[in-house]
Formats: structure tokens, sequence, C-alpha cells
């Protein structure tokens, strides 16, 4: 890459700050909160707000009822393709759906709102920055006159808050896009090559209902389910000794994450159901880890045999492990990023899953990166006033864009 496509490249990122500001905000402002997961209102509103930059957007709406089976209303994903020349096809994927807001913001979870150089707002961190970010690199490409060969290509699903099976997994196994490599949503500083999979079971646990007067002619599923949870959280003490050899991963976890159940106060419940999330290193075997959290809480079960306990799987996300093509991604996304982000930045794992694994199963090697927080906590992501410095959405703008250029040979 000559130092006058560097330059180009800058020079659009710089002089468009407002725009992909504006881009990032509108976003931002649309719901797309999942659960519900109706999205399709979302995924509209940003097809059209890339296709007011000039960008070409197919529009693949999943059946109603594959969206009812992943847990969702509704959802359309979007693809945007450029090529270039004959070469590569690389895909960035990032997601459009967010978590509810919840309770505690001091800014307007919709909002996005400005305050000292940070933009407020759920998705600003997680991940609509990314798509902000993927399309204003693409643009940046393009207008820098670089002779690129290859492709890319932005897919923005609306499903990685419910695993991700009909966003990012759909898109591959209906052959609507066959790259030969990905980088998907992440962190401005830090590239991720490996993370965490995750196995979320749901316990149910079902008694008999009694006048609360007379408790002992119900059986109290509550009763149940606290032997099981006594004992998970016993267990999960445990974890703590299994630690990843891939730094920045950490030891497998653990959490409660729902519970209902009961009828009313003075009632002997007969049904409490609860869902837990367990992580699971790259070194882990996914089956033998749901082997092992069945097991215990079958031992724990045993000890109120009076009550009918059943566990159902609702995900299992595999690990993402390093390939050595996505190391050498890596290592060209951390080049640039160490010179734009001022300091030296290294490929490592993260304690989360993503819609990476679906990329990496279908044998397309991914690295992550882009315009995400230096971390979860700074960010808020997953919580309230969640927040991103627009200054890192635009370094790591052109962090990507340099990264393209270098993998499809500008010139």
């Amino acid at each position: 890459m000559t130092p006058a496509i560097e330059a180009a490249i800058r020079a659009f990122v710089e002089s468009n700050r407002d725009a992909e500001t504006r881009f990032l905000a509108a976003i931002v402002k649309i719901p797309s909160d999942n659960p519900p997961g109706d999205c399709d209102p979302s995924a509209a509103a940003v097809a059209r707000l890339l296709e007011g930059l000039g960008l070409a957007v197919e529009r693949h709406k999943v059946p109603e009822a594959l969206a009812k089976a992943a847990g969702m209303v509704s959802a359309t994903n979007l693809i945007v393709r450029r090529r270039f020349a004959a070469g590569p096809t690389i895909a960035l994927n990032a997601h459009g759906d967010v978590v509810p807001p919840g309770t505690g913001w001091t800014q307007d979870p919709y909002g996005g709102k400005i305050v000292d150089g940070w933009m407020y707002g759920r998705g600003t961190a997680v991940s609509k920055s990314d798509i902000a970010a993927y399309a204003f690199a693409l643009l940046a490409l393009e207008r820098s006159d670089a002779a690129l060969r290859g492709a890319i290509e932005l897919h923005v699903t609306f499903d990685e808050e419910a695993g991700g099976e009909i966003g990012p997994r759909y898109i591959l196994e209906h052959g609507l896009s066959k790259p030969d490599l990905a980088i998907g949503a992440g962190f401005s500083y830090a590239v991720v090559t490996a993370h965490d999979g995750c196995l979320h079971l749901e316990v149910e646990a079902l008694g008999r209902s009694a006048h609360a007067a007379k408790p002992s002619t119900g059986i109290d599923a509550l009763e149940a389910a606290n032997a099981i949870l006594t004992a998970l959280y016993a267990w999960r003490r445990s974890l703590g000794r299994r630690v990843s050899a891939i730094p920045g991963v950490g030891s497998p976890q653990m959490t409660v994450g729902l519970i209902s159940g009961g009828v009313n106060t003075n009632v002997v419940p007969d049904r409490v159901v609860f869902r837990l999330d367990r992580r699971i290193i790259p070194e882990e075997d996914p089956a033998e880890v749901e082997k092992e959290l069945r097991a215990v809480i079958a031992e724990a079960a045993k000890t109120r045999a009076e009550a009918n306990v059943t566990v159902r799987r609702i995900l299992l996300a595999e690990p993402l492990t390093p390939t050595p093509a996505g190391e050498k991604l890596a290592a060209a996304l951390c080049r640039h990023a160490s010179r734009i982000m001022g300091e030296t930045i290294h490929a490592s794992g993260a304690p989360l899953y993503t819609d990476a694994r679906h990329y990496a199963k279908a044998g397309v090697p991914i690295a992550l990166y882009g315009a995400g927080p230096r971390s979860i906590e700074e960010a808020n992501a997953h919580r309230a006033d969640e927040r991103l410095p627009l200054a890192d959405l635009f370094k790591a703008t052109e962090v990507v864009a340099l990264t393209l250029a270098d993998w499809l040979g500008a010139k």
C-alpha cells in the first residue's frame, strides 16, 4: 500500500466524521431490543441508511417460522457487496440487535446523545458502532482509488443476542455468501482470535400445589429448585481451577440469569423454571461440559425425588479457536491498530461468545476487530448508560480500511 492510499483513506475518514456520527446516531435511535426480537423495522431503517450512503443493499427476510424457532418475532439479514476485481472475498459482520436497555440510565437509551466526546445509547458499543465503522471503511476504500483485488461484503444481522442462528449461520448455510475470510464485531484496543463458547440450559422443577396452611399435602417445586441451585453454586467454585492457556479468556463461568415460578404467596409452588449460562473455554469439549452439568443437576434432584425435574438445552455455542489464516489477518489488524490507536495492540482471547463461531464452523477464518469499547466495563456494555468515545469510532474505521486495503493488495 502506497503512502498516497493511506493518506486518501485518512483524509476520507477525517472529512466524514460528522457523517459517520450522524449515521451511528440514527441507528442507535432505532429500537432493536432482542428480546422481544421484532427486528424487521430496524433492518429496514438500517438498509435505507446504507443506501443513503450510496451502497446497494440486499434484503434477505428470514422465514417467520425460523424466526419464531429462534425465539424472535422477525429478522432480515442485510448484505452489501462490492467487488473490485478477481480475488478473495472478505466479509465484515456486525449485528444491529441489542439487549433491552433496563433501568438506571441517566441518558436516553435511544437518544444517541454526545456528552464530552462520548455517544450514549444502547448499541453504541455493542455493536451498532461496528456497522458504522465497516460501512465507512468500505466507502473510504472506494474513494481512495486504490487498485484492489477481491471483494468486500457487509453482513448486517439482527439475531446475535439470540445466538446468530438465523443471521450469520443462515447466510452461510443458504449460500447467500461464500467469503474467504471475515472480520467480526470487536474491540478497538484488542484483536480477538479466540473466545468462549456458551451453553444455556433450562431447568424445570414440577411439584404439586397446595394451600400454604397445609404445605405437606403438596410437593414444593421451589424446594427442589433450591436444592439444585445450592448444588450448582457449590460446584461453580471449582471452575476457578480451570484456566485457559489463551490470554484474555480466563476460567469457565456459570450464572443463573433467569428464574420464575409460583402461583401466589399463600400457595405451595407447583412449578419453578430457571435458566443458566455456562461459559466454555476453548480447551473444553462442549459435549463433556453439558454432560457434567446435567450430572450435577441430576444428583441434586435426587434429594427431592418427589419433584419431577427436567433439563432442556436452549443454546450451545462452540468456542472460537485460532486458525493460521485468522492469525495472519489478526497480525495485519494489530499492525495498523497499534499505529492508529497509539499503543501496542495484541491478538488475544475474550471471555465472550460471538457470531464469529458461525464463520469458523463454515471454514471461514475470522478475527474480531471494530469500534467497540476498550473494555466492557468502560463502555457500560449491556448495562445502563452504554457509551462509546467517538474518537475510537473514527480510529477503528481507519484501521479496518487500511487492513482491507493491505489484504486486497492496494496499489
